[in-house]
C-alpha cells in the first residue's frame, strides 16, 4: 500500500536558522518559506537525490508544532510521510485494520497541494505518519 518515502519532517524553533545550517553547512537545496495555515506551519523543503527533509516552524501560537516545541525544546523529528496510489482507498483499508486516523478521517491539502492524511503514533511504533496521494 506505501510507496515511496516523501519526506522526513523536522520541527524547529527558527526556521531561518534551521535553513541555514542545511543550506550553508551541508550544501543542501533548500527551498523558500511557504506558509500553510490549513496546518499551522511554514516549511521548506530541503531536496535530497532519493527523498526530502521538512523543516516547520510553527504558525502561530496554537499551531501543533508549537505544542510538540513546548514537550521538545530543541526540536526533532515530527513525522515522516509515505506516497500512497489512492489516500481514500489507503484510509479505508488502515481503519478497518484499527488503525486510528487523526482529525475528522478527511484528506486536507498538504504543503505539496495535495491530499494527506495524519496517523496515529501510538498505532505506529511511536511515529507520527502521513500519507500523501501520490
Amino acid at each position: 500500500m506505501i510507496g515511496r518515502l516523501n519526506h522526513v519532517a523536522i520541527a524547529v524553533r527558527d526556521l531561518t536558522s534551521a535553513s541555514a545550517v542545511y543550506r550553508d553547512t551541508l550544501g543542501a537545496d533548500v527551498s523558500e518559506p511557504q506558509a500553510v495555515p490549513e496546518h499551522g506551519v511554514t516549511v521548506v523543503f530541503i531536496t535530497l537525490p532519493n527523498t526530502k527533509i521538512e523543516l516547520l516552524e510553527p504558525l502561530g501560537a496554537n499551531s501543533p508544532i508549537a505544542r510538540f516545541l513546548e514537550k521538545n525544546p530543541d526540536g526533532g523529528m515530527h513525522h515522516i510521510c509515505y506516497e500512497v496510489d489512492d489516500i481514500i482507498a489507503a484510509r479505508d483499508r488502515l481503519k478497518e485494520a484499527g488503525a486510528r486516523v487523526l482529525g475528522d478521517g478527511e484528506p486536507k491539502i498538504g504543503a505539496h497541494g495535495k491530499p494527506v492524511l495524519f496517523l496515529h503514533p501510538k498505532d505506529f511504533s511511536g511515529t507520527l505518519v502521513e500519507l500523501e496521494q501520490a
